[in-house]
């Protein structure tokens, strides 16, 4: 196994700014966990701390993955590929079998660990991105072709989407089509055959939520939530009082009114709406300008990366990174429909902060070493 890893161990080789945004963004994620879920905590488990020692393990841990992941050369992850794919197959339909899969407001999304609960479609993401990463590299001639270049792709991708929609979890569906599209389209497959599985997966969109109780719902309280302001539009409602409530300067640390049992999943999905009411608009400013520092820095990771596995591993996980982060940004806000998608390392959750981590990890491990260009510039090394 020593093979694997990266000598000498020398920590000024890796992207320093991109290990600081990631660092601020847990530590700041795990004060504010505690912050959001204290009270319900001590209601519900007796314990207002108890959300808070979880997440410090799970982000413990997480590091501890980062570290290994950093000193183990990325192009071993070319190897692992295929079969981590298979694996995060097989976990998904472990999902789905009673008894082994766990059930929440009802989806199965969970498998039931002892004192933990895994959610494969975490993994899967980093699944995906590492196999898409090593099937382009292998076959970049042949990447503008339909066959080749496109099809196959669509083929994985669907069934990952059946596994994942039978849960259901269309939230982590959309991610993983929209960072397939956008690292295809990144490599050089033709607009016209992305354009054209666009319109053919729209009818189907349509037919999901047509056919979904509860998917209508979602859409209705996004166009409408005052028209059901103690039901459906209940959680988007409470949360732009959050933001209201919070003006520039924010009510104070561990001030929040909306966490006291008015805003639901206050310590996952919604808690940049503590942030907001606690923090302010100045609070919210200062998380994105740390996202977008992340991310910028994973885009000219990617550029600058030594060959072409390298840059489409790290444009994925910067793809993914900036999806999952847009996504849950627009959704707290109002801009977009209600999905169960987490602000990675923000958002408690054992399953997002391991594998957010873990790829944080891979982006250090091609960065060693790497003169780090402007976007708009040409690769360096």
């Amino acid at each position: 196994m020593t093979g694997i890893f990266k000598k000498p161990f020398n920590l000024a080789d890796y992207d320093l700014l991109l290990l600081l945004m990631v660092v601020a963004l847990t530590s700041f994620g795990i004060v504010m966990v505690y912050s959001a879920s204290s009270v319900m905590a001590a209601k519900n488990y007796h314990d207002g701390a108890y959300f808070l020692k979880r997440q410090g393990l799970f982000a413990l841990i997480g590091f501890t993955v980062a570290i290994l992941a950093m000193r183990v050369d990325y192009h071993f992850w070319r190897k692992m590929a295929v079969p981590l794919l298979f694996v995060s197959l097989i976990l998904l339909l472990l999902v789905l079998i009673p008894g082994i899969g766990g059930k929440v407001k009802g989806a199965s999304r969970w498998i039931r660990l002892p004192g933990f609960n895994l959610q494969p479609s975490e993994f899967t993401k980093i699944a995906l991105i590492m196999y898409l990463a090593y099937s382009i590299d292998k076959k970049q001639d042949r990447i503008r072709l339909l066959s080749a270049g496109f099809l196959p792709y669509m083929v994985v991708l669907m069934i990952l989407l059946g596994l994942l929609l039978k849960q259901p979890d269309m939230g982590a569906a959309l991610t993983l089509a929209a960072v397939t599209v956008t690292m295809l389209f990144a490599a050089g497959t033709r607009l016209v055959f992305i354009l054209g599985s666009g319109m053919v997966a729209m009818p189907f969109m349509v037919y999901l939520v047509a056919h979904s109780a509860y998917r209508l719902k979602r859409i209705q309280a996004f166009m409408h939530p005052e028209q059901d302001p103690t039901g459906i539009g209940w959680q988007i409602i409470q949360s732009k009082y959050a933001f209201g409530a919070g003006g520039l300067f924010g009510q104070g640390l561990g001030e929040s009114r909306q966490k006291l049992f008015y805003l639901p999943e206050a310590h996952t999905d919604f808690i940049l709406s503590v942030v907001g009411e606690e923090l302010g608009f100045i609070g919210l400013l200062v998380i994105i300008g740390m996202f977008f520092i992340l991310i910028q820095r994973s885009l000219r990771i990617a550029m600058a990366a030594q060959d072409s596995f390298g840059r489409f591993l790290a444009l994925g996980i910067a793809v993914l990174f900036g999806i999952e982060a847009v996504v849950n940004m627009g959704v707290v806000t109002g801009l977009l429909p209600t999905k169960g998608l987490a602000l990675p390392f923000l958002s408690y959750g054992g399953s997002s902060m391991l594998m957010s981590l873990f790829a944080v990890g891979i982006l250090l491990n091609i960065s060693a070493g790497l003169k780090l260009v402007p976007l708009t510039g040409k690769d360096a090394r």
